[in-house]
């Protein structure tokens, strides 16, 4: 047995190697001294056999097999065609070789009976986050068609006791589930094409004992396999295995036809709370997968005309629009749904990438023309991997949807998914989007993806995997096309936020749930993960047009400014007073947003459920909002403790106006809180501060700046 380490700055991997055996990962940590003896480290956590086990139990290793009593889901699903079925295989991979560098391990694999070889990969970037992937060979070309296949295969530490996972449906995104790691385990796989409003291919590991975290994540647009087999007696010593992978349906990935099959990759991050794992996906993120982040500019101030006109578009309704969105200081137009071909209602002209003759009779000439007059660039809604029925393309190319031969083709929201394998699909689709961005000034894409993929069948075999990897391909395509164009990913809201897609988009839509209540828990939870410049957060109508609730505008407005701010109203229908407000909060989004958009983000804890609290501290700055939901059971709520500041310094604390409504009646010595208080950041930390969150539907800003010493 041979052991080596991969150390980040903070963090450390040991693996234990046996040439013509096995591979596990014995220690996963906090960084180690450059002198800690290996061996003794996994001598220090090695048990002995118990009774019913097999007489050599089996490690619950890096590539999890049956072959040695392991009863956990294998790491890799082999089959081998026959003349008349597929025959389930048994495999016996063994370590043949590694190769090691301070940050990187690469593992080889090999099955000498079948003559299958696996390459490894383990990194940790210089954010702390840990990767891994894998790739299998089949070099003898025998007809294997491989069923499944782990991205991240991790033996989980006793310590990590409890699981927080995610569910949800649409407009309801990102509920948290926290429960024990218990033997029953936990299995969540998608089907849709899509990873889902439940996010469950993001997930955290807790242990109770300390709070320390360890967050993991699958980097795949499509669907995945997540995993977590626990209390495996036949094990060694027990612990829970973690498996993420990239699912699909039987035969996809045939290995008598392609020279092998590389996973998507997983990574997961280690930390001692919530906010500083949060902080390690945000700089990874930022770093690593945001395509082009830094020559990003300013996140602009959206108005999408969707709430404000849904299908009753015009020149003249649209250019009045657009002046009430420069009046309120917005940045950047988008034109949603409606523009094109014969787009009256959602039952037709989807693939119709026309501009619609009807509503344009020059064209989006004028229109462009109008809102770059007004101080903004423009921006565009677009579906381009569904069509309609009712639709020219449609008609066109009849053989290029999804669907089985000869069987029913059902609809969702009245579309079809469009077979982006067909070369001739692929290309027409490019072409139209790609004329689009050549003929007019388009600074955006909103894209949507509004419809699961099903029936998954075309030609022979399911096209779950094909159809995500010809989606990247296209979007590659384009930007390489038009690289100055940004591009933002909604599925109904939700249902397909990932890494894989986050490298070739620039912002997400988060939910199709504007309502400010519903907005601060689905965002905390988005937050965990990503930084909060790639979340569209946008101010709505009230009453809210999904949950049919009324909310006054500076609390839309104050949940509004924690991610890329953006309006999703008609101006024209709000009162002055709203109007004020509303412009108000976008002239505060655009004093903060360097702060917002490049600092440390914390989710703050509160005593009572009902009050959401996060702040973001960027260099000596801060920024926090404090926002009540429901009424309190008492009177006087808790203070508000913030984090993240330095125990030792004086910040001035101040509340920016515009301040809400009746609940600053309750607010004592107001003129002082205009002025600034100065207080130690300890004093912030540990005593915190007392805000008059007495109304439901109430929210505070609280702004902080670092004295000189």
């Amino acid at each position: 047995m041979e052991f080596v380490r991969c150390d980040g700055e903070a963090l450390t991997l040991v693996f234990a190697l046996e040439r013509g055996g096995a591979a596990d990962c014995i220690y996963i940590g906090a960084r180690l001294p450059a002198g800690e003896d290996l061996a003794m480290l996994a001598a220090a956590s090695t048990r002995g056999r118990h009774e019913s086990q097999p007489d050599i139990p089996p490690v619950p290793s890096l590539l999890t097999e049956r072959k040695g009593g392991w009863s956990g889901a294998p790491a890799v699903g082999l089959s081998e065609r026959g003349e008349h079925a597929c025959v389930e295989l048994e495999t016996d991979f063994r370590v043949v070789g590694w190769e090691q560098y301070p940050r990187e391990l690469t593992l080889w694999f090999e099955d000498t009976v079948l003559g299958l070889t696996i390459e490894q990969r383990w990194w940790i970037d210089e954010m702390g986050m840990a990767c891994t992937n894998a790739t299998i060979t089949n070099p003898e070309e025998r007809k294997f068609v491989l069923e499944r296949m782990s991205a991240l295969t991790l033996p989980i530490p006793h310590r990590f006791a409890r699981l927080i996972s995610f569910t949800g449906r649409w407009a309801g995104e990102m509920r948290e589930d926290n429960r024990p790691i218990a033997p029953d385990g936990f299995a969540r796989t998608s089907a849709a094409g899509k990873p889902g409003f439940g996010g469950g291919n993001w997930l955290i590991l807790h242990d109770p004992s300390s709070d320390e975290v360890l967050g993991a994540h699958l980097a795949w647009s499509g669907d995945y396999d997540t995993r977590i087999d626990a209390d495996m007696v036949g094990s060694a010593d027990g612990r829970a295995v973690l498996q993420m992978a990239a699912a699909w349906g039987g035969g996809e990935v045939d290995l008598g036809f392609s020279p092998g099959y590389t996973t998507p990759t997983a990574m997961f991050a280690l930390a001692p709370g919530r906010a500083v794992l949060a902080q390690h996906f945000h700089n990874h993120a930022r770093a690593a997968v945001l395509p082009t982040r830094k020559d990003w500019g300013p996140r602009k101030v959206h108005l999408n005309s969707w709430e404000a006109l849904g299908f009753g578009l015009s020149e003249d309704k649209l250019m009045r629009l657009a002046d009430d969105a420069a009046a309120l200081g917005v940045e950047r137009f988008v034109l949603d749904d409606g523009w094109f071909a014969g787009r009256r209602n959602d039952r037709t002209s989807l693939g119709d990438w026309t501009v619609s003759p009807g509503v344009f009779p020059k064209g989006l000439g004028p229109l462009i023309d109008h809102v770059k007059s007004c101080g903004m660039d423009f921006g565009l809604w677009v579906e381009p991997e569904m069509v309609s029925p009712d639709s020219d393309f449609y008609r066109k190319y009849p053989f290029g949807c999804l669907h089985a031969k000869d069987r029913d083709s059902p609809t969702m929201r009245g579309q079809l998914v469009l077979d982006l394998l067909n070369p001739v699909i692929f290309d027409a689709v490019f072409e139209q989007i790609d004329a689009l961005l050549r003929e007019y000034d388009i600074a955006y894409l909103k894209w949507d993806h509004n419809r699961d993929l099903f029936p998954a069948k075309a030609r022979v075999g399911s096209v779950r995997r094909h159809q995500t990897e010809q989606l990247y391909r296209l979007l590659d395509r384009l930007r390489t096309a038009h690289p100055h164009v940004e591009i933002e990913s909604c599925s109904s809201g939700g249902g397909r936020i990932d890494y894989g897609i986050l490298g070739r988009v620039h912002r997400v839509w988060p939910s199709d749930n504007n309502d400010p209540i519903e907005r601060l828990r689905i965002m905390r939870s988005w937050a965990q993960f990503l930084p909060l410049e790639v979340l569209g957060n946008h101010v709505g109508p009230s009453p809210n047009p999904i949950t049919g609730r009324r909310t006054d505008m500076d609390f839309r407005a104050k949940v509004a400014l924690f991610g890329h701010m953006g309006v999703e109203a008609d101006p024209g229908a709000m009162s002055e007073h709203e109007r004020m407000a509303l412009a108000a909060h976008i002239a505060l989004y655009k004093q903060w947003r360097e702060v917002l958009h490049a600092g440390d983000w914390f989710g703050l804890a509160h005593p009572d459920p009902g009050i959401f609290a996060q702040m973001v501290v960027y260099g000596g700055t801060a920024l926090a909002v404090a926002a009540q939901t429901g009424f309190s059971a008492t009177f006087d709520t808790a203070p508000l403790r913030l984090t993240g500041l330095e125990a030792d310094a004086a910040y001035r604390v101040t509340l920016p106006r515009p301040w809400p409504g009746k609940a600053s009646l309750y607010l004592p010595g107001w003129q002082a809180w205009e002025a600034g208080l100065t207080l130690s950041g300890r004093a912030l930390m540990s005593q915190g501060l007392a805000l008059p969150l007495t109304h439901p539907e109430t929210a505070w800003l609280v702004a902080l700046e670092r004295l000189p010493a």
